[in-house]
């Protein structure tokens, strides 16, 4: 059975980091190991006022003690939502000593987003977190991340040769298949590019844009890419499957869209998910 192991915070309420990766990847029939980055009482989302907060930094690097005690191994480690520069040093240590040929890196690099980094962060965790990417073997930013891992401007336009433009240039980061999500085909259309420095190939995967700020989607495209490459899919077919899980997600939260707020429903999709990954 394959492991994969993911690092990131848990909202205890809310569908985001943990409370989304550990579910569908499950449901991928992936075993999934968690190494919590903080516990929050909800996500900090638009909706949630007053949430509480507390900070697992130090307990990282005693489970990563732990289990090089007990020889563990996994197939993928995949990261989320870090919160500090000091837990992306750790978790940079957790890769130095997890990391083999057998084994790949998937690294979410959460940001920001909107053209903003999201409050807390700071040109130096943006620095710290481009060290990071570095050492992974995907790396899944969206345009806004792009941009402050790259320090460029937010592009004028989102053509088929920005995209590719932004691609290579994180492939030049050290990462060698960049996957960059949000990216938008005309008016109609939204989904993700996948750029393999390893094969100077691109593809391109979209579904139906729907103009609506869903909570926990972003974390449900890593989760299913991770899952799919784990699987033993190409980065093309697992950024193909990860799309059309995230549109299927989406098409089902907007008839509960007073919940938008709250997340996706994403609950209502495992089954389809489940079915995909026996294709």
């Amino acid at each position: 059975m394959k492991k994969i192991v993911t690092i990131q915070d848990i909202s205890c309420f809310g569908k985001c980091s943990l409370t989304v990766a550990l579910p569908v990847i499950s449901a991928m029939g992936i075993e999934t190991a968690v190494i919590p980055t903080a516990v929050l009482s909800t996500h900090t989302g638009t909706g949630f006022e007053g949430y509480t907060f507390r900070d697992l930094t130090q307990d990282i690097p005693l489970i990563a003690d732990h289990w090089r005690r007990m020889n563990l191994r996994f197939d993928a480690i995949y990261t989320g939502y870090l919160g500090s520069p000091t837990q992306v040093q750790i978790v940079s240590d957790f890769f130095d000593s997890f990391g083999s040929d057998h084994n790949f890196i998937v690294v979410d690099p959460v940001l920001g987003d909107g053209g903003k980094l999201y409050a807390g962060f700071s040109d130096h965790f943006v620095s710290e977190m481009r060290r990071l990417c570095r050492k992974a073997d995907f790396i899944l930013p969206n345009m806004t991340e792009a941009c402050f891992l790259l320090d460029i401007p937010s592009p004028a336009d989102n053509s088929e040769a920005q995209v590719k433009d932004i691609l290579r240039r994180l492939s030049d980061l050290g990462c060698p298949v960049p996957v960059l999500t949000g990216v938008r085909c005309g008016d109609s259309q939204q989904g993700a590019a996948v750029y393999d420095s390893r094969t100077d190939s691109f593809s391109f995967s979209f579904s139906r844009h729907i103009d609506r700020q869903i909570h926990g989607t972003g974390d449900i495209f890593s989760s299913v890419f991770t899952g799919a490459v784990t699987l033993g899919k190409s980065p093309s077919e697992a950024v193909e499957l990860a799309v059309r899980y995230v549109s299927d997600c989406i098409e089902a939260t907007l008839p509960e869209f007073d919940e938008e707020w709250y997340g996706s429903c994403f609950e209502l999709c495992l089954g389809k998910l489940a079915e995909y990954c026996k294709k």
